[in-house]
This record gives C-alpha cells, structure tokens and sequence, in this order.
C-alpha cells in the first residue's frame, strides 16, 4: 500500500534501508510494551544507519530532508515499533524545523548541526505538571535567572520523550528579566540535571517520556537560543506532522494483521477462510477507505508544504497541518478497530499485537494539536473570514 506514495529514488533507497530494521524493531516490540523498555538498541541502530542526520542541510552533512520524505520513513518505522518511530521522530522534526526557521544564533546553530552530525540527539523539554501542555497558554514556571556571566534555571518537566538517549534538552523557561519566555540549550551532562523516570502509561510505553528535573543549572549565556515575545505571530510547524505518520504507522501494521489473518483463519463452520465472508470483506474495505482518507490527506499537505517558497506561504498552512492531525489520528484509530473487530476476541490477547496497536494509537489523541483546539480554531477562522 506504501508503493504508490513512493515519488523519488531517494525514498525508495531509504525505505529499503530501513526495511531490515523495521522487522527486527517489530519483533522486539511485544518485550518493549510489556517491559516497558526503552528500545535503546533500535535508537543506536537507527543512529549508526544515518538515518539522524538526514534532516539536516546538505552543507552540514545531511540530506535536507523535505516533510514528505519525513512522513513516509516515519510511518514506515512505526509499523515495526510505534515507540521507537514516535521518540524518534521529534529530533527527526526539530532538526528540520531548525533548519527552516534558522531562528537561533548563526553560530550555536552550525555547532549543534555538527553535534548532529557527530550523532546527538535533541529534543524539546516544555510540558510541566502545572501548566501542561504549552500549545494550551499555560507559562513555564520553570525559571532562568539572570546571573553575572549566565543564567541559573531551576524547573520540573514531564513528558521529555526520548530522556534516555538525548544528549541535548530544549528547555522552554521563564526569562523574568525579559518578561519572556526563554528556549534553552540544556547539555544532559550540565550539573543538577537528572532523569526521574516516571513514565507508566498503557500507550506508548518504550518512548521513555520521563520527567526532566532542573537544580540549579548553570547555562552560559550563549544557551539562551531565543526569546518567544507574547506578540509573536503564531508559527506554522510542519515537522509535527510526524505525530500522525507515527499512528498510520501503528494502523498499517494493524491492517496486515488483519488481512493476514482473515486469509488463514478457517472455521469449522465454514468452508474456506473468513475472507470470503461479506461481513470481513465490508470490515477490510472500510479499513482501506480510512486508510486512503488519512493518507492522502496527510500526504497532500506535505507536499504543499515542501512546494512553499516563503515563510508567509507557509504560515498559511496552519489550518491544513492542524486537520491533517487530525484526520490523520483519528482514520489511525478507527482502522485498528475495524481491524480488532475483524479478528474477534483473539485482538484483545496480550500475546496479540492488535491489543498493543489498540493502546499505542489511542495516545495520538493526546499529542499536540489536540482534537478541540483543532476544531474550534477552524471555526474562529471562519467566523473571522
């Protein structure tokens, strides 16, 4: 089903590359959710492969990677291993993200695309227990205060994705001083920096979404990357389209269970297999048209998005990245039902990976943007049109 989506010689290269890991990532994936391990092999393998650095510029050593490239590996990784494809994805999109915007300081950026380079990982640190999640309004009571020769930060975060194997936090924190909210590079190594891991979830359980908390923390000055003034004009983000990718990842892999399923299970009380039987044909078409649906979508506003030329272009596309989420997560959702309706009461058998696609996709409706503010900034968009 992926092929027809396949444009490029580079795509095709970079999906048979990523074949043999899949398999092993999804042979390792029932141990992952029961355990809740975090899967630090498939991390280091996906590193060894290169696979890390293709978001970055060409001049830095990538690929410069577009998001239509993004959506399709993406979603490839999480049909073998949610988790991994999920934890991976965010330095896969703040990596591009940086290289779109090119809104921090010239040279901490190329010393962090070299650390890239060189196999780091980065992602963003900025949901805190009180506030939840930023994308609602909420200020970090995280703080950095301003001293002689830097900053001292001191501060509480919870869903830090990927904790274990990150190298680099963006810690989002409150700038007194500036009467801002501040973006920080924050090394792992930086004293008063430590991991609680806390993450025990029914969902996602292998992405290691532990908490960061922040002691006394002494960052120079040149870790203050950007100050996001209240006034600033909301930003389209392409690169959280991984999110979605992620869950049609995890429903693709549902519906190969399924239609495998249906074409060797043979009842005594029929002849032949299930899939003769109108009822499964009628479940297996629905999952396709949900499929096609969350696909086309998606892909259709990557690619508008890899076609803009200018910034404004691309904030234009706020309205379209939201409902591509959103269409995107839940066609995910209702595919591995229809596919858990299929094969009956064996789905719900913790030894059946349906019941672990069941749980892994449902958290897609947790991640930003959410459903509500989705639907209700479409509709001030049409009452301000």
């Amino acid at each position: 089903m992926t092929a027809t989506f396949i444009k490029t010689d580079f795509q095709k290269e970079w999906l048979q590359r990523l074949n043999p890991l899949v398999e092993e990532f999804a042979s390792n994936g029932a141990e992952i959710d029961e355990k809740s391990l975090f899967p630090t092999e498939h991390i280091e393998k996906l590193k060894k492969s290169g696979y890390t650095s293709l978001s970055l510029p060409k001049e830095a050593g990538g690929e410069g990677l577009a998001l239509y490239d993004l959506l399709l590996f993406q979603e490839k990784i999480a049909s073998g291993d949610a988790s991994t494809a999920l934890a991976i994805g965010w330095h896969m999109g703040i990596t591009m993200d940086l290289n779109d915007k090119r809104n921090w300081p010239e040279n901490t950026l190329h010393a962090m695309f070299q650390e890239i380079k060189n196999k780091k990982l980065l992602n963003g640190a900025a949901t805190e227990p009180k506030t939840g999640s930023p994308t609602r309004g909420g200020r970090p009571e995280t703080t950095a205060v301003s001293q002689q020769d830097g900053f001292l930060m001191n501060g509480h975060k919870t869903f830090t994705t990927m904790a274990p194997a990150l190298d680099y936090f963006l810690v989002k924190a409150w700038v007194e001083e500036e009467g801002a909210v501040g973006e920080f590079i924050v090394p792992k190594t930086a004293k008063g920096v430590s991991i609680e891991e806390t993450w025990d979830m029914i969902a996602m359980r292998g992405t290691g979404s532990h908490d960061l908390l922040l002691e006394n923390v002494f960052l120079e000055k040149d870790k203050l990357v950007r100050l996001l003034k209240g006034g600033n004009k909301r930003e389209a983000s392409g690169w959280l389209l991984h999110i979605p990718a992620c869950y049609l990842g995890v429903a693709l892999a549902a519906r190969n269970y399924a239609i495998e399923f249906a074409k060797t299970y043979s009842p005594n009380s029929i002849e032949g297999t299930i899939s003769t039987l109108p009822n499964v044909k009628m479940g297996l078409g629905e999952m396709e048209l949900e499929l096609l649906k969350g696909r086309q979508f998606l892909y259709a506003v990557a690619t508008k998005w890899d076609e803009c030329e200018t910034k404004d272009e691309k904030d234009s596309l706020l309205k379209e990245l939201s409902a591509a989420k959103l269409i995107a997560t839940n066609c995910a959702i209702n595919v591995v039902d229809k596919a858990m309706r299929i094969v009956g009461a064996k789905s719900l058998q913790r030894t059946n990976p349906l019941q672990r696609y069941y749980r892994d996709v449902r958290a897609g409706l947790h991640n930003p943007p959410m459903d509500d503010m989705t639907i209700m900034n479409l509709a001030q968009s049409a009452l301000e049109e």
